[in-house]
């Protein structure tokens, strides 16, 4: 029934929220370090929208590696399929561990982009189309991440995937340096990268651009469904289960 499934749900969430309160390190260095960090691009470059929403690509890119322990901690710890038994079903399992690191994640680039605004002197044109693309961008991350997490075999190889793929997708997506810096090769595939559309997004949210903030919320939420999916269906089927899973 929908209202069982609802509180089985909130059930879930609720533990993983406790959890995310216990150890918050994590989020604490991914809005610290940004921080800091946005004082020097700004002085740097001399252009805040590009400072403040390209380290917050990069930073919540590498808090990723939170979702996809959300995941993995279940594999590695053999309690996936004891809290299957609960009567909940995988897509239930995903929703309930997502919802508090969705809250996380939002609440990362919410305070980093009033950083921006108060400490860096950022000037949204457009304020309201930021939420949006903050949403599409959490759930992209969140879609992503879950999957990662259903299908590496341990927290080393984890947190090795999330920090190069993190830098990776940062680079070519133009969050550290403006897109027309980049190499002719780096400019033509970056259309590939997350942190392009990402980084587009933002940029375009700022200026009030509300076509060229829709149009990638668009990839970035196909994104997130593509791998919601799959993780979902790894799942289901048990692929993936090792003496580590």
């Amino acid at each position: 029934m929908p209202r069982d499934r609802l509180y089985r749900i909130a059930v879930l969430a609720g533990h993983n929220a406790l959890l995310r309160r216990r150890d918050p390190a994590h989020l604490i260095s991914y809005i610290v370090m940004p921080m800091v960090l946005m004082l020097v691009f700004e002085t740097m470059m001399g252009d805040t929208t590009q400072a403040v929403t390209g380290l917050l690509v990069m930073f919540s890119t590498l808090a990723m590696a939170d979702v996809a322990t959300a995941t993995l901690t279940e594999r590695v710890w053999h309690t996936w399929n004891r809290v299957r038994t609960a009567g909940a079903g995988v897509t239930e399992l995903l929703i309930g561990k997502s919802l508090p690191v969705f809250a996380v994640l939002a609440l990362q680039q919410a305070v980093l982009l009033g950083y921006g605004v108060l400490a860096i002197g950022m000037r949204p044109s457009g304020g309201w189309l930021l939420a949006p693309a903050v949403a599409a961008w959490c759930f992209a991350l969140l879609g992503v991440g879950t999957a990662v997490g259903a299908v590496v075999r341990g927290h080393g190889e984890l947190t090795a995937l999330c920090n190069v793929g993190a830098l990776s997708v940062s680079a070519l997506g133009g969050a550290l340096v403006p897109l027309a810096m980049l190499p002719p090769w780096a400019q033509d595939v970056a259309p590939i990268s997350p942190g392009y559309w990402a980084t587009t997004m933002l940029q375009a949210a700022v200026r009030g651009d509300a076509g060229g903030t829709l149009r990638p919320a668009a990839v970035l939420t196909g994104l997130g469904l593509a791998a919601g999916a799959f993780a979902c269906h790894r799942l289901r089927k048990g692929w993936g289960r090792s003496v580590t899973a």
